[in-house]
């Protein structure tokens, strides 16, 4: 084989694991998790999603660990839509710049948090998204905190209807809310929020009975049925937290965050995974939502994941359980926990972590086991953004960076690549020299390779070196909530969306869904940036001379139509980047080896493309 060969070879397998990697990492693997899943739900449909979640005594899903009986009590007995379930309870309304909604007034609860900066769909007059719902309503979600009792002492429940000082809770202006057991003990609740999605409530409880009474502090975040999920592998949703210091009693700490997805506590033996430790925090994580219960972050704690149900609507828990109080005669004792419901913005999210001393907060955002190369190119593309204005520019202006970064490794490569083109006549000349011995060839192949300067492998690595940084800003246009519904020119609305345009509708003039058709639907999604995609890897391929094998020619002029086609259901921000990327390639590679003196193949392989074949003489 041809030292060109050997590397053709090598590219076509390394491009070859990558096709298939991605399509199994990013595609395949999804699909078939979300098939399941859906149907799961199909096979183990029960009770409707606006039935009240259980509420057993001792239920997993329902009872706090170490606590005699769940802290809640039976959940209420309504089931409507999220308007009837709340006009059924007394309120106290949310008004903050950041979110909207109320707190029940009967029990306590967080369970109706509006964010007013985020809609669903692009529609400006589409519904800004709703985190919490009431339970009895469609999809319930909320939060509670409070003290549950381990002896006879009396304490608040989801029955329990407090007293509120004011009607609405604002940034500047907390609300207290008072109730008295009529057992000698009297609870307060003063709850404030700042102008993001941080609420900080103050328990704090008073004995003026005659005998101690005995306390633990509590908090937890109850989400009944199982959410959609996107269903990629690259993303966690479900269960997420991080308990300082502590070690799991089921499973062992093997990263500073657990993250536990929805189908796996179900899989777990008594559906529940405990953990010991001293603050830190837990609760849900969407793709860009997310809510936590917050514990004082010194206080020792034992903390939950659990579900309860055997079908869905199965109700999954997150809470936590502070250390026993015995509060005696006049005296009393207040702790301070923190809700966190909103939008999973970085800057806020790290702030948090910073000003609250929250302990790895940050993790709330999933920025994977690359986080090292995420991190800084979000933190780039961001400030790269807020002076151009436009996330599209900026991710343009990154790959810029990127290619000069890596130019010059990417220049000993091309180089490399022009001195193996110079020195094949010498390599045909030792193929003549010894035309039986093969090992003498391959020695003296490699004597001349290091004369000359050349690693015959050297064609691969601009390829490689750019996979990190390929699957860094997938991850960053992925996950970062500041990706979602940003626009880039024409009609491109919405970078972290599917280019929306589609060849096999004639772009939108033949009114049908093509997506829809069974099996092959998925690969019927094909807009106009993954097509311009395609033609730039086209002609980078076509910038080196065609193999002389016949598979590897194959394999090289299939490969930008199988990209097409797998990057047609990709992020748009994604597809104008690898498309941006293929065209500094094509550039830097024609300067690199013109100026080396080495002939460019692309003019030469485009001819013999589009040229006709010339008939062949009779008899020759």
């Amino acid at each position: 084989m041809k030292s060109e060969d050997t590397r053709n070879l090598f590219l076509a397998i390394a491009l070859s694991v990558l096709v298939m990697a991605a399509w199994q990492y990013f595609y395949a693997g999804p699909l078939y998790q979300r098939e399941h899943q859906s149907q799961t739900q199909a096979n183990t449909a029960a009770p409707a999603s606006g039935a009240a979640p259980s509420a057993a005594p001792g239920a997993p899903g329902a009872s706090i660990p170490g606590a005699a009986s769940p802290p809640g009590g039976p959940a209420p007995s309504v089931a409507g839509t999220v308007a009837e379930v709340l006009a059924a309870s007394p309120r106290v309304t949310i008004d903050t710049p950041s979110i909207g909604g109320s707190i029940d007034l009967k029990g306590g609860k967080f369970d109706d948090i509006i964010l007013k900066d985020y809609r669903e769909t692009i529609d400006p007059k589409s519904p800004n998204i709703r985190l919490f719902s009431p339970p009895g309503a469609p999809d319930a979600y909320w939060a509670e905190t409070g003290f549950v009792s381990t002896d006879a002492a009396k304490t608040p429940n989801l029955d329990t209807v407090w007293t509120a000082d004011r009607q609405t809770l604002t940034v500047e202006q907390p609300v207290t809310l008072t109730w008295d057991n009529g057992a000698g003990l009297t609870f307060k609740r003063v709850i404030s929020v700042d102008d993001k999605y941080m609420f900080t409530i103050a328990d704090s409880v008073v004995n003026s009975g005659a005998a101690p009474a005995t306390v633990q502090p509590f908090g937890l975040i109850l989400r009944h049925g199982r959410p959609n999920v996107a269903g990629y592998s690259v993303l966690h949703e479900g269960f997420v937290g991080v308990i300082a210091g502590g070690d799991a009693s089921q499973v062992a700490i093997t990263l500073p965050v657990q993250e536990v997805t929805y189908a796996a506590i179900e899989k777990d033996t008594g559906r529940v995974r405990s953990f010991k430790g001293d603050g830190g925090w837990l609760g849900f994580t969407d793709k860009y939502w997310g809510s936590a219960v917050i514990p004082d972050q010194t206080a020792p704690i034992e903390a939950r994941f659990s579900a309860n149900g055997t079908v869905q609507p199965v109700d999954y828990q997150a809470d936590f359980l502070g250390k026993e109080q015995t509060v005696a005669p006049g005296a009393s004792f207040e702790t301070k926990t923190r809700v966190f419901a909103g939008a999973k913005e970085v800057s806020t999210i790290d702030n948090y972590e910073t000003n609250l001393g929250i302990k790895k907060f940050s993790l709330m955002i999933d920025w994977g086991w690359f986080w090292m190369i995420t991190i800084p190119m979000f933190r780039l593309l961001d400030a790269i953004y807020k002076v151009v204005g436009n996330f599209g520019v900026a991710i343009l202006i990154v790959t810029v960076l990127v290619k000069l970064a890596f130019f010059p490794l990417a220049n000993r490569s091309y180089q490399s690549m022009a001195k193996m083109k110079k020195i094949q006549p010498k390599i045909a000349a030792l193929k003549e020299l010894y035309p039986d011995d093969r090992a003498k060839q391959q020695q003296e192949q490699m004597e001349l390779f290091k004369r000359e300067g050349v690693n015959p492998v050297a064609g691969c690595l601009p390829m490689v070196i750019q996979i990190p940084v390929f699957f860094a800003l997938y991850k960053v246009i992925f996950i970062t909530i500041e990706m979602r519904h940003a626009p880039f020119f024409g009609w491109i609305r919405d970078l972290s969306s599917p280019d929306p345009t589609n060849v096999f509708t004639l772009f939108g003039l033949v009114p049908w869904d093509p997506t829809a058709l069974p099996a092959v639907g998925h690969f019927l999604h094909l807009g106009i940036w993954p097509l311009i995609m395609g033609v730039s890897m086209f002609f980078q391929m076509k910038m080196n001379p065609e193999p002389a094998d016949p598979v590897q020619k194959t394999m090289f002029s299939w490969m930008p139509v199988i990209f097409t086609f797998m990057l047609g259901t990709f992020p748009a921000g994604l597809v104008i980047y690898w498309t941006w990327n293929n065209t500094l390639t094509v550039i830097q590679q024609y300067y690199i080896m013109t100026k080396a003196g080495v002939k460019v193949e692309l003019w030469d392989n485009l001819f013999k493309l589009f040229a006709r074949p010339q008939p062949k003489t009779p008899g020759v």
